[in-house]
């Protein structure tokens, strides 16, 4: 059922204001937020924000169209003289707001009835093994009578419902909506992907975390953030977070270890690796053909814990689950028993197998750390006479220092490698290759085929049946995007049709 959100305007703005900034004889009711000009209404608030891309300024005319009832502008930029005069001949506000990116979140908090003090929320930050870790948390914390919600990588919901989602962490009006309807539905435990961007651009302001998980951190989206340095910054800020209670965070990463030292005294420390002095740490460790078995030790206890999982970053990702389970006050035997039930996360390490042919697994892996995790572990799957098949490409109009780096990783960890498109974008998908091969000392003995399909098809058809095929760096996602156009496409699909294709080739081999 759909709340009603009623607010005078002076009510929610009254922080945000200078004294006598504007006229307070007129003081609209305010009954719907947004961002966008297409969603404006007669009681809408329209907020004109700086995009990276585009100025919400732009679209004023639009909201005026529409009945806007008053307009936020960042005042960095000032509005036309022209669009003044239609606003004051229409009795329409517009405010401007220094700053106002940083005080979105924080309006919309106000707005929605201060959702997330309502619910328990744990934030996850880190360049590889968010969504993994969330996933993992949300399906140890979900039962029919407590519902626990996801925002993320792989969408916004529950786990019976999962709506897809453009970006990991949504802009600020949408995640406090979004965490308003979850109240609205008794959901009492909220996981949230927490990206960089998400961050540096304060989307997530306004919003009361309880606990937040560091993974790790290395090389990526520095198209963005222009250096590690930035990178760390922006990804360290949810761990001074205000009354944040508890941090979950991976020791046995340089980072990681800086963050705990700087963490307030108010807050929790619960660190795990694979280190010593880690208070969850990850001992008799062995890989079998489709599980992880391992001893955890802590001051909760000692157990031992099988999960249906491959490789040694999972390790890591069970352990920040664990830490997450502990941090809402789950007695440690009942965390372990929740765990050893989980399911593999889709397009993370996600496993195509066919009993005549070699085992195909989808990962996301975008980032050379990611892809060197990957392969590692893959390899201590292997059998012996197995070879071990790496086809990834890298996205246009993203971080290009990381390709070749790649390419060097591609190279050093597997058997073969074979080159194709990712997400071109708008980059010449010909140039990206050979970026990515520009980091490699023999990339004579590359294969390459595009499109993503026939690289996908010719691999599975060139395999042994011990082989072990990786599909890299695009994992769930359902399209593939070249030019400005979205196609459809799923790693996943491809490959099981491949592997239906050349059954009659494995049975031979």
């Amino acid at each position: 059922m759909e709340q009603n959100y009623q607010h005078s305007l002076m009510s929610l703005l009254r922080e945000w204001l200078e004294p006598n900034s504007i006229n307070l004889d007129h003081n609209p009711i305010i009954s719907h937020i947004c961002m966008n000009s297409r969603e404006v209404n007669s009681g809408s608030l329209f907020f004109a924000c700086l995009g990276q891309k585009e100025l919400g300024h732009n679209y004023i005319p639009e909201t005026i169209n529409k009945g806007v009832r008053a307009i936020i502008f960042d005042s960095a930029i000032p509005i036309s003289l022209e669009i003044q005069s239609q606003l004051q001949a229409l009795n329409i506000l517009c405010i401007p707001i220094p700053e106002l990116h940083k005080k979105i979140g924080c309006i919309a908090d106000q707005f929605y009835f201060y959702p997330s003090k309502q619910i328990r929320i744990t934030g996850i930050t880190g360049t590889n093994g968010k969504t993994s870790v969330s996933h993992f948390l949300v399906q140890a914390l979900h039962s029919e009578q407590t519902p626990c919600g996801i925002i993320g990588t792989l969408g916004i919901g529950t786990l019976e419902s999962v709506t897809p989602s453009k970006l990991t962490t949504p802009d600020s009006l949408s995640i406090h909506k979004h965490l308003s309807d979850f109240c609205n539905v008794g959901v009492s435990n909220v996981v949230i992907e927490v990206s960089s961007h998400a961050l540096d651009q304060g989307r997530v302001n306004g919003i009361n975390f309880n606990n937040a998980i560091f993974t790790n951190l290395s090389r990526d989206h520095l198209d963005y953030h222009h250096n590690m340095a930035n990178y760390e910054a922006a990804k360290s800020k949810l761990f001074h977070w205000p009354e944040l209670e508890y941090a979950v965070i991976n020791i046995d990463d340089k980072i990681g270890c800086n963050l705990i030292s700087k963490v307030s005294n108010s807050t929790k420390v619960i660190s795990y690796g694979l280190s010593d002095n880690a208070s969850l740490q990850a001992k008799c460790i062995h890989y079998n053909k489709s599980e992880i078995s391992l001893e955890i030790q802590g001051k909760w206890g000692s157990s031992l814990l099988q999960c249906p999982l491959l490789g040694k970053f999972n390790v890591y990702n069970i352990l920040a689950a664990l830490g997450g389970l502990l941090a809402h006050n789950i007695p440690f035997d009942e965390a372990l028993e929740r765990l050893s039930q989980i399911k593999t996360v889709p397009g993370r390490m996600e496993l195509l197998e066919n009993p005549a042919g070699p085992l195909v697994v989808v990962d996301y892996a975008h980032t050379p750390d990611a892809l060197s995790q990957v392969l590692y572990s893959l390899k201590e799957h292997l059998d012996p006479k197995g070879k071990l098949w790496c086809i990834f490409g890298c996205g246009g109009n993203r971080d290009s220092g990381k390709r070749s780096l790649m390419g060097e990783v591609a190279e050093q960890f597997s058997d073969f490698v074979v080159l194709t498109d990712d997400n071109p974008r708008e980059e010449d998908p010909v140039q990206i290759i050979i970026d990515i091969m520009s980091g490699m000392k023999h990339p004579d003995k590359i294969y390459k085929y595009r499109p993503r399909s026939e690289a996908i098809s010719r691999t599975i058809q060139l395999a042994k049946s011990k082989d072990i095929i990786l599909i890299a760096g695009k994992g769930h996602e359902e399209y593939q995007q070249i030019g400005t156009k979205f196609h459809p496409f799923s790693d996943k699909q491809c490959a099981q049709q491949a592997l239906k294709d050349h059954k009659n080739n494995f049975i031979r081999s």
